[in-house]
């Protein structure tokens, strides 16, 4: 077959045909054109298979998710504020939920090489081992120092979860459905946060006392459990395999998986002629120390700054106040009683979990940068009439105010989640060739964390001292976002991740990704004839 990735012209073997053709545009020629001939099939037993696969990485995002609700949920507590004489809002309070960010920074200079070195089974293996000893920890704790002690814990092993378990995934998951089972890895931090939010509703209704919070903390180690439990019957990835000089290995994974057991498969002979061209046995990803191939080159350089500007963008759009503090924000708006915040918390993370799997069915036709621009946009509509709504009833009593400070609450939430919550984990794996992968995880996770610091901080003594204006902030910070995205993001969509190096390597990367091109298409033949370039556009 032609390489139809840098040639324009007809893949060998066929002649240009005028019936029975599909006029399509499309962004790779080589990929529409294997996928053409494979006869890919959703539902065939190994992909059924992968898809297991799959979900027990997600396990991975379940166990953040899980303590995102679970801390905003025992910070509103009055057995947790005895037990440790805290206040929903200040200084300490932020302490507590940030020394888990601090945890997690730390296990980011860990993570990274030992995905690398012991591969992505081991990371996630080890990243669930660690959690539940943190959660042996926390539970019990009877003073402070130990429940930091815990958290800090946990927080590391995520690291190690977050770095190996999205990586996993991108890396096995079937070429034609990596948008979507990457999309979903984020998209289960709602299985996590659904469970506590709702576990702590039911225990802070029928205890008064200490097992109020305790019950949920125990519980919180069940995905870790699971994760140990299940991931060494897993496969490895196939690109950590081919980078470690096991060709076979990989071949007989991509075609057992990718191929549906067929050698001879059009997406398995691409896919693996593309792993032999670029993924290097030398790489520096064999060199725990070196994390210099991040910097070194200017495609290097700007796949860096979608990864750094992602882990921003996913943490300061205003998302951390609604998971962390939501209770908090729902007593400013007026919803005084604990139990009603409390239930109010599970209903968006239940309709959080609904917008985000709309969300992982839409990435890869919608594509990355449409949703992200067009929901960066939404925010700051959203924020600005929650803010005005804030100014004009907080403290009033309006009972009609504080319903459309909560609908509108609850309309970031799902905008969130539909166009931000699936990217999360999607788009700094894809923009990552594979020597860099599992080390610029780690480096995306740092990122995050210190985002995600500054929120568990700030944001508790932000809404305690300046209340509804500290919503300006994130008015001002989601139209520099849009901005942003707008200018620099790049397309990933429909390429392998092999392919998107000719993106990145492009003069301007983000216009090269919106390139596209016409090309007639007859089913289970591939690509008859190409009909030109068609011009870029959002």
């Amino acid at each position: 077959m032609a390489d139809l990735g840098n040639e324009k012209e007809v893949p060998d073997g066929l002649t240009k045909q005028v019936s029975n053709q599909n006029v399509v545009v499309v962004e790779n020629v080589a990929f529409a054109d294997a996928v053409s001939k494979s006869n890919v099939r959703p539902f065939s037993k190994r992909m059924l298979q992968l898809y297991c696969f799959c979900f027990v990485a997600t396990m991975n995002s379940c166990i953040n998710g899980y303590d995102g609700s679970l801390m905003g949920a025992i910070n509103a507590m009055k057995p947790y504020q005895r037990q440790f004489g805290m206040i929903t809002t200040g200084e300490s309070t932020g302490f507590v939920f940030a020394i888990y960010t601090v945890g997690n920074i730390v296990g980011s200079f860990v993570a990274g090489p030992l995905t690398d070195t012991w591969g992505r089974r081991w990371g996630m293996f080890i990243g669930a081992a660690i959690i539940i000893i943190g959660t042996c920890i926390q539970a019990p704790a009877n003073n402070m120092a130990q429940f930091k002690g815990g958290r800090f814990v946990l927080g590391f092993g995520v690291a190690m979860s977050a770095t190996a378990g999205p990586s996993y995934i991108a890396e096995i998951a079937h070429p034609v459905y990596r948008g979507f089972l990457t999309g979903m890895y984020n998209s289960f931090w709602f299985i996590g946060s659904i469970p506590a939010s709702w576990i702590t509703y039911g225990t802070n209704m029928h205890f008064d006392d200490n097992r109020a919070w305790r019950i949920p903390l125990w519980i919180q180690m069940s995905f870790s459990g699971v994760i140990a439990m299940s991931v060494f019957f897993l496969p490895e990835s196939p690109r950590w395999l081919m980078a470690n000089d096991r060709h076979e290995e990989a071949l007989a994974i991509l075609i057992k998986y990718h191929g549906d057991d067929d050698p001879n498969n059009a997406i398995v002979r691409l896919s693996y002629g593309e792993m032999q061209q670029l993924i290097s046995k030398e790489g520096s990803d064999k060199r725990w120390w070196d994390y210099s191939d991040l910097v070194k080159t200017r495609a290097a350089r700007w796949r860096l700054t979608m990864v750094v500007a992602m882990s921003f963008f996913g943490q300061w759009s205003g998302n951390a106040a609604i998971s962390y503090f939501l209770p908090v924000m729902l007593e400013q708006a007026g919803i005084t009683n604990v139990d009603t915040q409390l239930m109010l918390n599970g209903v968006i993370a239940v309709l959080s979990f609904v917008g985000a799997v709309i969300g992982s069915t839409l990435v890869d036709k919608v594509g990355r940068r449409k949703m992200l621009f067009t929901a960066s946009c939404l925010f700051v509509m959203w924020f600005s009439i929650v803010a005005a709504l804030s100014a004009t009833y907080s403290g009033s009593g309006n009972k009609a105010g504080s319903n459309a400070t909560i609908a509108m609450i609850y309309l970031f939430g799902f905008t969130f989640s539909v166009a931000f919550t699936p990217f999360q984990a999607l788009y700094p794996v894809e923009c990552l060739d594979f020597e860099t992968r599992a080390k610029g995880m780690a480096v995306y996770n740092f990122w995050v964390n210190i985002a995600s610091f500054f929120n568990q901080y700030a944001t508790p003594v932000g809404l305690g001292n300046v209340k509804w204006k500290f919503y300006f902030l994130y008015i001002a910070w989601d139209t520099f976002q849009a901005a942003f995205i707008y200018f620099f993001f790049v397309e990933t969509k429909d390429r392998t991740l092999e392919e998107l190096n000719e993106i990145f390597e492009a003069p301007f990367p983000k216009a090269a990704s919106l390139k596209k091109t016409k090309v007639a298409i007859v089913e289970n033949h591939g690509v008859t004839d190409l009909l030109g370039d068609v011009e870029a556009k959002l």
